[in-house]
């Protein structure tokens, strides 16, 4: 056989099926789009189920892909044998009606024995038990001899899911020959052994499975074929594995470089090289798609392969990060075909290191805890780590459940995840109890309304802010009442209304109901159980079930909502053009005060990226742009581009928001007619509130205006105090903290000669243990800087000696230990010493042998703290 890499063979393989007349596209992401069953994409397939199903009409009727795959059900057998991997791509054609079972395979006969130039003796093929159509073709027109075509049954040669399109399916197996043998003499496809490699499915969607399992002709078969591209290029090289073609092996080759390690030469490394190998393809290739880590979904995903490369790094000697450099290995090499890997090359390798940097702040201090735990488990002759300490593992220091097992593993040893799951669940309530007791909302005290009354309010807040209407039913406590009295609080339905329900983030409205008989108050509107509900407070009179009145909302708090949600579209597609198209939604806020944006991201921005961002969407505003709305069905929707979130749920009719050219979004809410309304844009903060997800807070509108006279005035007072000009204000500030700086350090001077000169008399009081010179005192008027040079001139005029000392300083205790050489010879630990004499005055703390420090906040118990120090220096000097 002719030995191709991994890049030749995709490339014959979409050319040839384009000269047959399929549209070749590129790769589908590896995240879903619009199918909610699947977090990634694992088949290649996947991608183009709707078009087998019928539900949208495929751009052409034949189709061939190289899709991209990650799949992590056996991601714990990555590296341990041949033939896992969790990031892999498929080659597939497709027919949606049009052709069926004799072109799909006259085709992959013509592509595997010309294109390929595999010698015929060596393919064998499979079909289903009753498929005497495909068998037909095989023998018949293909001319493959009977002996060389195995009928297996529906386990492996029929494909199908619980209801829907369905069929056969035909394999195609290539003998690698007797050295890969069972042994049997009738070894053949369906054995176990590795002689013979299928490489090629072809499945033959001709029926129709129903509820109850039967089975129909479908009108229009479909042919859904999949190849995988490592595979076959593993076959055609004579590779043990994937891990030896190209160039996946110029991974390996830097990982050579980077630990100065051999591949081959010892087996625990090779499977360490194997699995960083694997797993920083499938981290280049889901960052490149918008995946950034998290804890949960396809970000966990992410966030778990990044950590498990990085822990076998660690055990193959690398102490520092290094995927995020690796990552140029797999971008150089699959640029070519995925562009957006050079495209999103400082993007893939910022959020690599960014995650593999957090994660090194914590896997050593949960691995030397986990090594401790394992040692008292062999002491004590266990197997199973209690569920309780591999839950404070995760819950306290951030160390997964699933490397907790795979390191326990490797002993040989496991953990009650049962218990695990019971203290996550206990965590979880604890939580949910105290949000709930936190919860002061009205709305959810009466969550049960009772209605009897199956009309709907009419909504009319997109056109009006005013209009007559009249009331159908109210609602005080959980019972439906006929009137509501003078200063009586109830919920309000009425039988149309301009008021907008607090929904997708933004607010309700505000306002008044009435008439010549009464006055009602509008605190808020919601909606519960489909019911569009006003919470009023009567003013005076009487308000009662069938009244006429008019209803008014609080025109400018409506045009402030208004400012402030037109606002976040803006927002939104700043936060893109700036930071990438990883950024999405993930949460929102829109009051009149101001508006709460959450949103993906896996760092901190940067004063520069607030303010291009800032910038970006006050430049729209000064552009005028208009606001059109448009009420389409959903798919419409996406056809124009719209962002949302696709795997909620909408209705058949949705509303898009489009702001020029600039923004287009699904959104249900009030808006502003032209961007000029929201008048400025202001930032106030930028946090983090989650792994991966930031928080933006910022203002528009007269909230921005009132901000700017605000800080205005605060100047004014500044200047004032400072008895400068706005202008100079800046030097003036420099001024006075230069001679701050200056005052300071002659006040540490004069504090430090002051201690030194306390030295004679603290030598004095030096009290011997053991034959080591042990020194404890309080020093006042002196920082850290100065405690800890005391302590140094005091080491040096003594030998085999321990210092402890203490300072406070506006309530904050802190204190020192160092010891000389041979003292720690001796036994004596600093850190261990330091960490006790803290303890005593509520603090903590540590260090190394030799020196240590730690605070404290209980200045009254220095002097008791101090005199722990020589029961703790006996307990150290007689262990």
């Amino acid at each position: 056989m002719e030995k191709y890499n991994l890049h030749e063979i995709r490339k014959k393989y979409l050319d040839f099926f384009e000269n047959k007349g399929h549209l070749v596209t590129n790769s589908f992401s590896l995240v879903p789009k619009d199918d909610k069953n699947l977090l990634l994409i694992i088949a290649g397939m996947a991608p183009l189920k709707p078009y087998f199903l019928g539900t949208k009409k495929p751009p052409k009727n034949r189709m061939a892909t190289c899709q991209k795959c990650v799949r992590t059900s056996d991601i714990e057998n990555v590296g341990k044998t041949d033939r896992h991997g969790t990031f892999f791509e498929m080659l597939g054609n497709f027919s949606f009606g049009d052709y069926f079972k004799r072109e799909a395979i006259n085709w992959a006969w013509e592509f595997m024995t010309k294109q390929l130039n595999i010698s015929k003796e060596k393919l064998w093929v499979s079909v289903y038990l009753d498929d005497d159509e495909a068998y037909n073709i095989w023998n018949n027109e293909i001319g493959v001899s009977k002996n060389k075509i195995v009928r297996l049954g529906k386990e492996d040669n029929f494909w199908e899911l619980e209801v829907g399109p369905c069929g056969p399916s035909s394999e195609i197996y290539i003998d690698r020959g007797e050295k890969y043998s069972c042994g049997d003499e009738n070894c053949k496809p369906g054995c176990e052994c590795d002689r013979f490699v299928e490489v090629w499915n072809l499945v033959f969607s001709q029926f129709d499975k129903d509820e109850l399992g039967n089975y129909s002709e479908l009108l229009n078969p479909n042919i859904d074929t999949g190849m995988g591209l490592e595979r076959i290029t593993a076959v055609l090289n004579d590779a043990d594995n994937i891990f030896e073609i190209e160039p996946i092996r110029t991974i390996i080759k830097e990982i050579e470089k980077i630990t100065n390690k051999k591949y081959k030469n010892n087996n625990k490394d090779d499977v360490s090289i194997r699995v960083i190998t694997d797993h920083i393809r499938a981290i280049c290739f889901l960052v490149s798609d918008g995946v950034i880590p998290s804890n949960e979904g396809r970000g966990y995903v992410l966030r778990r392969l990044i950590r498990r490369a990085s822990r076998h790094g660690k055990l193959l000697g690398i102490k520092n990060s290094f995927l995020s450099n690796l990552s140029d290995v797999v971008i150089e090499n699959w640029k070519e075909f995925y562009s957006n890997l050079e495209d999103k090359r400082l993007q893939i390798k910022k959020i690599i290191k960014i995650e593999e940097d957090k994660f090194e702040e914590t896997i050593d201090q949960g691995i030397e805890i986990l090594k401790n735990y394992i040692d008292d488990m062999k002491n004590n002759n266990e197997t199973i780590l209690n569920g309780y300490k591999a839950f404070k593992l995760y819950d306290t220091y951030g160390f997964p459940l699933d490397l907790t097992k795979e390191i326990l593993e490797d002993e040989k040893l496991d953990v009650d995840e049962e218990q695990f799951n019971l203290e996550m669940e206990n965590q979880k309530n604890r939580a949910r109890s105290a949000r709930d007791k936190d919860n002061k909302n009205n709305w959810d005290s009466d969550a049960d309304f009772n209605f009897k009354i199956n009309t709907k309010t009419r909504f009319e807040g997109y056109e009006k802010l005013s209009t007559e209407s009249k009331v159908i039913a109210i609602i005080k406590g959980s019972q439906s009442i006929d009137t509501l009295s003078q200063n009586e609080e109830g919920y309000v339905l009425l039988e149309n209304s301009p008021f907008y329900a607090e929904s997708g983030g933004q607010v309700g409205d505000k306002g008044i109901f009435k008439n010549d008989k009464f006055k009602a108050y509008v605190i808020d509107t919601q909606k519960k159980n489909d019911k569009l509900l006003h919470l009023v407070n009567v003013g005076h009179g009487h308000l009662k079930i069938g009244d006429s009145l008019e209803a008014h909302v609080d025109r400018n708090r409506r045009l402030d909502i208004a400012r402030n949600h037109s606002a976040t579209h803006l927002l939104h597609k700043a936060l893109k053009n700036t930071l990438g198209q990883h950024v999405n939604q993930a949460g929102s806020l829109v009051t009149d005060d101001r508006l709460r944006f959450d949103f993906t991201h896996f760092e901190s921005l940067t004063k520069d990226e607030l303010n291009k961002i800032e910038r970006e969407v006050n430049e729209k505003i000064w552009n005028s742009l208009g606001v059109e709305v448009v009420e389409t069905s959903i798919n419409k929707a996406k056809d124009m581009g719209a962002t949302a979130l696709f795997d909620e749920k909408y209705g058949e009719k949705v509303r898009v928001v489009k702001m020029d050219d600039y923004t287009i979004e699904l959104c249900g809410g009030t808006h502003v007619n032209n961007i000029s309304q929201i008048g400025m844009f202001k930032i106030l903060t930028e946090s983090g509130i989650a792994s991966g997800v930031r928080r933006i807070e910022a203002i528009t509108g007269r909230k921005a205006y009132e901000f700017n006279l605000s800080l205005n005035d605060k100047l004014n007072t500044l200047s004032d105090v400072l008895k400068t000009n706005k202008d100079n204000l800046i030097d003036k500030a420099h001024d006075i903290m230069d001679e701050v700086r200056n005052l300071q350090k002659q006040i540490d001077s004069l504090n430090s000669k002051l201690a030194n000169s306390k030295l004679d008399n603290i030598l004095e009081n030096v009290y011997n243990i053991n034959g080591v010179n042990v020194v404890t005192k309080k020093i006042d008027g002196i920082d850290i800087d100065g405690l800890r040079q005391l302590g140094d001139k005091i080491k040096e005029k003594l030998d085999k000696a321990v210092i402890v000392l203490s300072t406070e300083k506006n309530g904050k205790v802190n204190f020192i230990a160092t010891a000389t050489e041979d003292a720690v010879k001796s036994g004596i630990h600093c850190g261990n010493i330091i960490r006790e004499v803290a303890k005593i005055t509520g603090g903590g703390g540590g260090g190394r042998p030799n020196m240590a420090q730690a605070g404290g906040n209980e200045s009254s118990k220095i002097e008791e703290a101090l005199d722990l120090v020589k029961s703790l220096v006996e307990s150290q000097l007689n262990k």
